[in-house]
């Protein structure tokens, strides 16, 4: 036997004993593919999740109406209370896989058919933003190739064993998954029994340094590191403080501010219902601005 039929008889295996574990999120819009962890347990993506209630669709073509148990918007991560039926759920790898070890991705789009493609990990401990902007670190990359909706489905090795949640496409021909190891574990089953992570919510969508800079120069305006707020939520924090669209955050609790990571780790140290002193910049004038948090998910580039 080849090396390629080696592959072909894996990708073939693996799709007929994981492949009912694989199942499709959401029609239409927002489509996703997510895995059965357990009885009425369904692991997804929090991008793929609109609302408390999603559409899961099986292997077998069966669609039944989930509610989301719990979600995490900056880990990107949900957990759907589903009747999964007999469906069994995917094991957990026991270790983690190294550079250059074989994987395989799975993934049921909107529950359009399942796909198994196969690749190698090419690299670990590697970041990206969530759905927020915030950054997601220690995940896994590799080069299974992977359809438009595949985020939420597996990353296994050749014994079936889940190494990690697809999550994120770099493009030509690289993706992202967040590693299915005991911190994973531990939040599916917070998220699981209802336990949602909620960040806690400033209110404004911004715009990078660069940016910034240029619209800066773009009005006759001097230089300045910061952040600029592109947009500010009605009634959110921001605008009960008296923030605006234009103005630009140069430090937060006394720090410079050099990137959106210094926002974020401010928010999370305050927490929801916590206070935050932000210095801005309105034109060439800066203040001091108190602003109280509340909670809650916003689209990405929003704090």
């Amino acid at each position: 036997m080849t090396v390629l039929d080696e592959i072909g008889a894996g990708i073939a295996r693996l799709a007929e004993e994981a492949g009912s574990s694989v199942v499709g999120i959401g029609q239409r819009w927002g489509v996703g593919s997510g895995i059965v962890l357990g009885e009425g347990r369904v692991l997804t993506n929090a991008h793929n999740v609109r609302g408390s209630h999603v559409t899961v669709t099986f292997a077998d073509g069966r669609t039944a109406e989930g509610s989301v148990a719990g979600t995490d918007i900056d880990g990107d991560l949900a957990v759907i209370e589903v009747d999964t039926g007999q469906v069994p759920a995917l094991p957990w790898a026991a270790e983690a896989p190294a550079i250059g070890a074989p994987v395989f991705g799975l993934a049921n789009p909107g529950g359009r058919g399942l796909r198994v493609t196969f690749g190698f990990v090419s690299g670990i401990d590697r970041s990206f933003r969530g759905p927020r902007g915030m950054r997601i670190t220690g995940s896994l990359e590799h080069t299974a190739p992977l359809l438009p909706g595949s985020s939420g489905g597996p990353v296994l090795n050749a014994a079936g064993q889940l190494l990690g949640i697809n999550t994120n496409r770099l493009g030509e021909g690289f993706y992202l998954a967040i590693p299915a190891d005991e911190a994973l574990r531990g939040r599916v089953d917070a998220l699981a029994s209802g336990e949602s992570v909620q960040p806690p919510h400033l209110g404004v969508a911004i715009a990078p340094g660069h940016v910034a800079r240029r619209l800066r120069r773009a009005v006759g305006l001097p230089d300045a590191d910061g952040l600029l707020i592109r947009d500010v939520s009605e009634d959110s924090p921001a605008a009960r403080a008296g923030l605006a669209r234009g103005d630009l955050i140069v430090a937060v609790a006394g720090q410079p501010v050099s990137g959106v990571d210094d926002l974020f780790g401010a928010l999370r140290a305050a927490g929801p219902g916590g206070s935050l002193e932000l210095t801005v910049l309105r034109g060439t004038e800066e203040r001091s601005v108190h602003v109280v948090l509340g909670q809650g998910g916003q689209p990405a580039a929003e704090a």
